[in-house]
């Protein structure tokens, strides 16, 4: 079978050999990066949003009006969600993030990221992984060494909540079911807590799309994987690696508003097309 990578041009595969040992690749997710593990994707078929009108969940209207409901909805999301794991893409980049070779931007609230970190981490029982014919050989890679800059969560996190009073948030095991006892109330002042999600009609937290856009400069490559690019402003983020120059990776089975602007479409699923292309970094 084919390799995703068999038609990449030697100037890309270049690129991307010198991001990595630079620490200048950017890995920019969406719910395609995920799909493998079993989170279906909201606009795919499907996807987890087809049989449900997200305004009467996911706003901070719906909220108001009903907490006990979204709660509830959010548990058997959690819940859900916490049953999968990092799949092969995942730990790829995960792998490279501790190397110091890619940072991580993501649109999704699914936590497999900083799982996969978890499972990566120097020492654990899931370090390391598969080679390809990209990886550095032992001893060569990035120089950086030590814990990675934890990834951006554009959308925010289900796993964590926000006090809607005092605006603190903490993590929040998904075994804790809220229906039980009605929603959950911050420790500090006894607040109403919510997801800590970023609902629609809600912005984007500003110290978020500001360290996003920040490392999309600073990008000399970025894949976008799995994303549909109709989100803003987050679909902007590649866009921001091509306007300083920098070259742009689309890895999506489909086309999506970014193939014809992106320096090179693979049109491959994510669990396949990000361990090809990237390999596995060198252990010293």
């Amino acid at each position: 079978m084919p390799s995703p990578i068999d038609t990449v041009p030697g100037f890309v595969l270049d690129a991307v050999r010198k991001a990595l040992s630079e620490g200048r690749l950017l890995a920019f997710t969406g719910a395609g990066v995920s799909a493998e593990s079993g989170i279906p994707t909201f606009r795919g078929p499907g996807g987890m949003w087809r049989n449900k009108r997200p305004e009467d969940l996911a706003t901070p209207e719906a909220f108001r009006r009903d907490p006990e409901g979204v709660w509830e909805w959010y548990h058997w999301r959690r819940a859900r969600i916490a049953r999968c794991r990092p799949n092969e893409a995942h730990l790829t980049l995960a792998s490279w993030a501790w190397a110091g070779g890619v940072r991580i931007v993501t649109q999704n609230v699914d936590g497999l990221h900083d799982l996969a970190l978890e499972l990566r981490r120097p020492g654990s029982l899931g370090q390391g992984g598969a080679g390809s014919s990209l990886a550095p050989g032992p001893g060569s890679g990035p120089p950086r060494r030590g814990p990675p800059e934890p990834p951006v969560r554009l959308h925010g996190s289900l796993f964590h909540t926000r006090c809607t009073a005092c605006g603190n948030v903490t993590p929040y095991p998904f075994e804790d079911d809220p229906s039980e006892e009605g929603p959950p109330t911050c420790r500090q002042c006894e607040g109403l807590l919510r997801p800590a999600v970023v609902w629609f009609g809600e912005a984007l937290a500003p110290e978020d799309t500001d360290r996003a856009f920040r490392w999309a400069t600073e990008a000399t490559v970025t894949l976008s994987i799995g994303t549909s690019a109709v989100v803003f402003p987050a679909a902007q983020v590649p866009l921001t690696t091509l306007a300083g120059g920098g070259i742009v990776i689309e890895i999506n089975p489909e086309e999506t508003p970014l193939s014809a602007q992106c320096t090179l479409h693979v049109r491959a699923p994510a669990v396949q097309a990000v361990p090809a292309l990237l390999g596995s970094p060198g252990h010293p």
